[in-house]
């Protein structure tokens, strides 16, 4: 954590020096409402982590989600719409952990499975993208609470209420335990199969939320959004310190990874770099914000 506390003061010190833009209220607010989604990902990811799972169905699920709120809002109140779409996110994450869990399935299979299927699914909902005509469905996305975006006020209430669910809760240390040895936790007469479903079903929660925010605030749902969301997620949860064979990994060292891309995104946006050289230059300094961790790893141990 300590060198994800340097490197973050590191990354704001050259931003603030390198571009004027950087500290305006504009660009802050968007920095704010830009992260939500990538963060909430990365918390439900956190979770199906620790189980040593992986969850690769989230970016299909944000798509399905977002859709079916901005469409269902046709014919149910706006509050309803949406909250079916979270549940369907649910849905979505209780059928992934059943099949991990129930039928003793690879997780890898299984959510790559499930991330085709789901996208299906949002184009068969809708092959074209859906623009409520209700303007009460944007209020999610752009109220704010003060100077803070209500949907980053959202995001933050998920990890502190998350934090305190994996560290203080019998079922959050369960799922810490299931990473680092399964059998260990089945010996001591707890359930495996019931943690690592609700693992996922938390993930489908995350990415039902996720969702519906993006949709809320961009004003526009689209079939197509959210390819490659789940990278994202799983690499705030790795630059963090996670482990990916799961019971290593902290709810605030996972946010300290979700600052870290959203700084680099919002540094490589601010200079004007062309969007497939964000992709190289976001990729070569992920891999080596690990390779100084794994190195800072190793010299205390």
């Amino acid at each position: 954590m300590g060198i994800l506390v340097v490197l973050l003061v590191v990354m704001v010190g050259v931003m603030a020096l390198s571009t004027d833009g950087f500290l305006t209220e504009r660009n802050l607010t968007n920095l704010l409402k830009q992260m939500v989604t990538t963060g909430l990902l990365a918390f439900g990811m956190l979770v199906v982590i620790l189980t040593g799972g992986i969850d690769l169905s989230v970016g299909s699920v944000v798509a399905f989600t977002g859709i079916v709120s901005a469409g269902l809002i046709a014919d149910l109140p706006i509050p309803v719409a949406m909250a079916v779409a979270i549940a369907a996110g649910i849905g979505f994450g209780l059928i992934n952990g059943i099949l991990v869990a129930g039928f003793n399935l690879a997780p890898f299979v299984v959510t790559l499975a499930a991330l085709t299927t789901i996208r299906g699914l949002a184009f068969v909902y809708s092959e074209v993208p859906i623009s409520p005509s209700d303007p009460g469905f944007f209020s999610l996305g752009t109220a704010m609470v003060g100077p803070i975006p209500l949907t980053t006020v959202i995001m933050f209430a998920v990890f502190i209420v998350g934090g305190i669910f994996l560290s203080q809760t019998p079922a959050g240390r369960a799922i810490y335990a299931i990473g680092g040895n399964a059998e260990t936790v089945r010996l001591a007469g707890i359930s495996v199969r019931k943690h690592v479903v609700l693992a996922y079903a938390i993930s489908g929660a995350c990415a039902g939320l996720a969702g519906v925010i993006l949709a809320s605030r961009v004003g526009i749902a689209q079939p197509s959004v959210g390819v490659a969301f789940e990278l994202d997620a799983i690499a705030a949860c790795v630059i963090g310190g996670a482990s990916l064979a799961g019971g290593r990994g902290s709810v605030r060292a996972a946010f300290g990874g979700v600052l870290v891309l959203a700084l680099i995104n919002n540094l490589l946006n601010l200079h004007g770099v062309q969007s497939y050289w964000q992709q190289v230059l976001k990729g070569l300094i992920i891999v080596a914000v690990i390779l100084v961790q794994r190195r800072s790893q190793r010299r205390r141990t």
